[in-house]
C-alpha cells in the first residue's frame, strides 16, 4: 500500500464494531486553486510523493467565493497582501461612528462588482419576529489582524512545511485532551505545489497548536509521520493529508467539507458536508451531512453512517430522506449551560437562516435522540427536524458559535451574505432571544472577500480571537476582536 493510500491506522473491523465506515482513498480535483502565486508553482521537493489525480483544474471557485468577488484578480503573495493590509494591523473599527464609516460604501472602482445588501426588513419565510436585543451589545468593539495562519509566506510557511499554498476555514477547537492539550483546526479545500499533476489537492486537511498567547499568531509545529500530535496528520515529512474522506454513498460528489468540530473527553467529532455542486457566487447544493469521530487526536476519522442528514430525496440512491434535514446540512457545534451539545444549523450556501437542535452528549452520533426547537409554541419537539423554526433569520454563511464567559451570553459569528460583513450576534440562551446583527469587520474594510469567522476556544476574557478566511489569498488569517 503506497504512503498516498495509507489513509487510516483505525481497523476497519474495530470501526465496524461502533458502527463507522472509515472510508479509504484519495479525492478528485477541487475548482479553486491559488496557482498565481509564484511559489505555488515552483517544483515540490523530490522528498514529496506526487498525488495521483485528474488533470489540474484552474478555474476559480464559484460556490464558496463570497459576493463581490473579483475572480480575474491575481492572487498576491501574503508578504505584501499584509502590506497592504497595514490599516489592519490597527483595529478595523474603534467606535460606532467609525465603525458606520466603515460599513458605508464608498465610491464603486470602475469594473468592479457592486455588491447588493438584503432588505432588513425583508420576511424570510418561517421566521419568527426579529427579537429585542439581547444584553451584551459588541457592535463597533475594535478588531485587527493578528497575522495569517495559513500560505506560503505566512509564519507558519505552510507550502515548504506541509505542502499548503491555500486553503480556507480553520474551524478550531479544544482537543479536550490534558496531557497534551491542544487546539485542532480543520480546513476545506487544499491545494499544495500547483506544478505537481493535481496540484496536490486534498479535501480537507488538519493542524494541531498548543499556543496560549494568541497575540503573537498561531504557530504549528512539523506534522510527523504516525504522531498523532505533531503539527499535522502528514502522508510523509512536509505533506498534510487528507483527514476525512468520502464513504462513497452520493453518485456525485465535489468536496468533504468540515464545517464545525467538537471534543467530548479526548474524542473528536466533526460535523461535515458532502458537496453535490457549486453554483452562484454564495450558493451550493450538498448530497448529505454527517459526522465522523476520531480516537487518536484527529490523526484518522471514521463515519457514523447513522448521522448521514440527506439534503433531498434523490441525493443519494436508496437513502431516506426527512423533512428538515436539509436546514442542517451545515452546523454549528456549541456546549451548553445545561449539559445539553447544540448544534446550529444552516442550509447549503450563504443565504439561508439559522435552525437549533440539541442533545445529550452521550448520544451524539444519535440523530433518534435530538431535539429541534420549534419557536411557534411548540418548543424542543423531538426526532423531527421538520419541526425547527429559525432562531434567527438568514442570510447566514458559514458560522461558529460558543458560550462566551465573559459576555456570560451565547455568541454567534457568520457572514451575511449579500454586503459579507463579520457579523455577531448575542443571546441569554441558545432558543434565544438572539440580538440583531452586530457588524465586526465589515468587507469595506478588508477586501478580497472574507468568509467563515471561526472563533477560537481558548479566547478568554475580553479578548476574543477567531480564524477568518480572506478569498483573493485563498487563506486563513487569524484576526482580535476585544469585547466592550
Amino acid at each position: 500500500m503506497s504512503a498516498m493510500r495509507r489513509i487510516v491506522s483505525i481497523s476497519v473491523a474495530s470501526a465496524a464494531a461502533v458502527g463507522l465506515v472509515v472510508p479509504i482513498g484519495v479525492a478528485p480535483p477541487a475548482f479553486a486553486t491559488p496557482c498565481s502565486a509564484p511559489e505555488a508553482n515552483g517544483p515540490a521537493p523530490a522528498a514529496l510523493p506526487d498525488m495521483p489525480s485528474p488533470a489540474p483544474v484552474v478555474a476559480p471557485p464559484t460556490g464558496r467565493r463570497p459576493r463581490g468577488t473579483n475572480d480575474h484578480a491575481p492572487l498576491p503573495k501574503l508578504g505584501p497582501l499584509i502590506q497592504s493590509f497595514g490599516s489592519l494591523l490597527k483595529p478595523l473599527t474603534q467606535n460606532p461612528a467609525q465603525l458606520q464609516a466603515a460599513v458605508t460604501p464608498g465610491p464603486t472602482p470602475p469594473g468592479a462588482a457592486i455588491p447588493q445588501s438584503p432588505d432588513a426588513n425583508q420576511a424570510v419565510p418561517n421566521a419568527a419576529p426579529m427579537p429585542p436585543p439581547a444584553a451584551a451589545g459588541i457592535a463597533g468593539a475594535p478588531t485587527s489582524l493578528v497575522d495569517f495562519v495559513t500560505g506560503p509566506n505566512s509564519p507558519n510557511k505552510t507550502l515548504d512545511r506541509f505542502g499548503i499554498s491555500g486553503t480556507d476555514l480553520g474551524i478550531p477547537w479544544d482537543n479536550g485532551d490534558p496531557g497534551t492539550h491542544q487546539v485542532l483546526m480543520a480546513f476545506g479545500d487544499t491545494f499544495g505545489y500547483c506544478s505537481v499533476h493535481g496540484q496536490q489537492w486534498r479535501y480537507n486537511v488538519l493542524f494541531r497548536s498548543q499556543d496560549h498567547d494568541l497575540s503573537q499568531g498561531i504557530h504549528v509545529a512539523d506534522g510527523v509521520p504516525h504522531n498523532p500530535y505533531s503539527g499535522s496528520p502528514v502522508w510523509a515529512p512536509g505533506l498534510s493529508k487528507q483527514v476525512l474522506n468520502s464513504i462513497h454513498k452520493a453518485s456525485h460528489e465535489t468536496g468533504i467539507i468540515p464545517t464545525s468540530a467538537i471534543s467530548l473527553g479526548r474524542t473528536q467529532y466533526m460535523n461535515f458536508m458532502s458537496i453535490r455542486n457549486w453554483g452562484r457566487d454564495g450558493e451550493w447544493s450538498t448530497n448529505y451531512s454527517g459526522i465522523a469521530r476520531s480516537v487518536d487526536n484527529g490523526q484518522t476519522w471514521g463515519v457514523f453512517p447513522g448521522t448521514i442528514r440527506l439534503a433531498a430525496a434523490d441525493t443519494v440512491p436508496g437513502g431516506r430522506y426527512f423533512p428538515g434535514n436539509e436546514n442542517f446540512q451545515m452546523g454549528a457545534f456549541m456546549k451548553g449551560q445545561d449539559g445539553y451539545l447544540y448544534s446550529i444549523g444552516t442550509p447549503s450556501g450563504r443565504n439561508g437562516p439559522a435552525f437549533l437542535s440539541r442533545v445529550q452528549p452521550n448520544f451524539l452520533p444519535d440523530l433518534t435522540k435530538y431535539q429541534y426547537w420549534n419557536g411557534e409554541g411548540k418548543g424542543w419537539v423531538a426526532r423531527d427536524p421538520s419541526a425547527a423554526t429559525p432562531i434567527f433569520p438568514g442570510p447566514v454563511g458559514e458560522m461558529s458559535a460558543q458560550y462566551n464567559d465573559y459576555l456570560k451570553q451565547y455568541l454567534a459569528l457568520y457572514t451575511n451574505g449579500g454586503s459579507n460583513d463579520v457579523v455577531a450576534r448575542t443571546a441569554p440562551s441558545p432558543e434565544g432571544p438572539w440580538s440583531p446583527e452586530q457588524p465586526l469587520v465589515s468587507s469595506f474594510s478588508m477586501p478580497g472577500g472574507i468568509y467563515a469567522p471561526m472563533i477560537h476556544p481558548w479566547s478568554s476574557g475580553r479578548d476574543l480571537y477567531f480564524n477568518l478566511s480572506l478569498w483573493s489569498a485563498y487563506d486563513v488569517m487569524l484576526m482580535h476582536t476585544v469585547l466592550p
